[in-house]
């Protein structure tokens, strides 16, 4: 496994664990990755069609909030940069 995808998926439930615990990232933005991913490794039945594993769906969902909440609330991103700083 390539050495970039290996440190991504190291980070990943880091990152995501310390926007959860944020003080703040509203409620509402916490609330917007764990209600969807807890209710697709609660009810995967009922969405029949959709033919992606719950642990794929979960690492898309992370990926995809921890970049936007990182952005939007100018956290500090996996690697220890800010998003909201300037690059010279």
């Amino acid at each position: 496994m390539p050495k970039s995808i290996r440190r991504l998926w190291s980070r990943l439930p880091s990152r995501v664990w310390n926007i959860i615990r944020s003080p703040q990232v509203s409620l509402r933005d916490k609330l917007l990755f764990v209600i969807p991913v807890g209710l697709y490794w609660v009810l995967p039945d009922v969405m029949p069609f959709v033919p992606i594993d719950d642990a794929a769906v979960t690492v898309l969902a992370a990926m995809w909030y921890a970049g936007r909440m990182e952005r939007k609330y100018g956290l500090e991103n996996g690697s220890g940069n800010h998003y909201n700083k300037t690059r010279p």
